[in-house]
């Protein structure tokens, strides 16, 4: 950290470092509020933010000029390493450009197993979030009990994909493999267990006079700010804004289903904070009405084992655990994508980060990161 209190030249300053006698410090990259190679210049008055700079690209991969050079089959599992808590999601948004491109029928078995899969996926994003949350205000045993039940969706999604976080399991046209035999029972057993241990989330953290203290009208983003920035999923939800994908712009099987879009209108950490817990929620009520009515037939299409979009454009979006994300392919008929651009949630829901801190005091900005659940890979494209 350094302070600004030297002027360069008569009547002018630096303006990287503020105004004279601003404190300028460092956080990150490498720091475990940041979740990540996040590195934030936070300009500070006293105790009070003034300013947050997020810089980015410590982890850049150019991950949307390497798919240009892998085929239709190739690319959908580059986004598993975005974000990597909706890797199911990721590849399914990919899957589903490519079938509108080839106009390819999906069976509705493969239908079925996409959206448990992705609301599983849901699930085990929030949980292992709500475990980090609870940590950085610096409750520490929320943790544990979290991933005891991210733990056992881990367990079912090795026994059908033979991975626990990068699955790999969408592909064009379906799914890779069929689900495990034991994947409805451990399903139904994980529902049972998560009912009996939610109660407890209320018990350890919800209801705590501290946390509530910690979270309450700290990091407020209004309405109209959240659309502006481009804020999606939670974030977004967190201030009264409608934008859940699956009910907007509905896909797969989602517009048969029974669930209810969480929305909060406080617009403060506190709120963000309930979408997720009550999501969670409403992704075990989805996962009720599908686990005992899977359809028998096919887990995956016929289609080429050489895949070739038509010329033109064309464009998916879903609803992964921290947003819209979005699939743009540009194809010239080749076995490769001309140009490929990913809109991935993290990036504009961090762009909201400096607005949201203004004025707030720098012990209230481990709450606000937390609320926003980044993931920077998803950010570092």
């Amino acid at each position: 950290m350094y302070r600004n209190t030297d002027i360069i030249n008569e009547g002018s300053q630096s303006p990287s470092f503020g105004e004279a006698g601003d404190l300028v410090i460092n956080v990150g990259p490498q720091h475990p509020a940041t979740h990540g190679v996040l590195h934030l210049v936070i300009t500070l008055n006293g105790e009070t933010i003034k300013k947050v700079e997020p810089h980015l690209g410590y982890i850049h991969r150019s991950i949307e000029k390497m798919c240009e050079s892998l085929t239709y089959r190739q690319f959908i599992y580059v986004t598993s390493r975005m974000d990597y808590l909706s890797s199911h999601i990721n590849n399914h948004a990919c899957a589903l450009c490519v079938e509108k491109g080839m106009q390819i029928e999906v069976p509705e078995r493969a239908q079925v197993i996409r959206v448990l899969m992705d609301e599983l996926t849901r699930i085990a994003s929030h949980e292992l979030w709500w475990g980090a949350m609870a940590m950085d205000i610096g409750a520490f045993t929320p943790f544990f009990h979290a991933f005891r039940e991210r733990e056992t969706i881990n367990e079912i999604m090795e026994d059908t994909c033979g991975a626990r976080l990068t699955m790999n399991y969408m592909v064009p046209g379906g799914v890779m493999a069929d689900i495990h035999p034991e994947f409805q029972k451990k399903v139904k057993g994980f529902i049972t267990l998560f009912k009996s241990k939610v109660d407890e989330y209320a018990e350890l953290l919800t209801g705590n006079i501290i946390f509530k203290n910690r979270m309450k009208d700290v990091g407020v983003l209004s309405k109209e700010d959240a659309i502006s920035f481009g804020c999606t999923g939670p974030v977004a939800r967190g201030s009264g804004v409608s934008c859940d994908i699956r009910k907007w712009y509905p896909y797969e099987i989602y517009d048969k289903l029974d669930f209810e879009e969480i929305i909060e209108t406080a617009g403060d950490s506190l709120a963000r904070y309930m979408v997720r817990l009550r999501e969670m929620k409403q992704s075990v009520r989805i996962i009720e009405q599908l686990i005992d009515n899977i359809p028998e037939g096919d887990f995956q299409a016929k289609t080429k084992a050489v895949l070739k979009l038509p010329k033109g454009e064309f464009y998916s979006r879903v609803e992964t655990a921290r947003g819209e994300f979005g699939v743009y392919i540009v194809s010239e008929g080749a076995t490769t994508p001309y140009r490929i651009k990913f809109r991935s949630p993290g990036f504009s829901n961090l762009s909201a980060l400096d607005h949201m801190a203004r004025g707030s005091k720098l012990g209230d900005l481990v709450a606000m990161m937390g609320t926003l659940d980044l993931v920077i890979p998803d950010i570092d494209r």
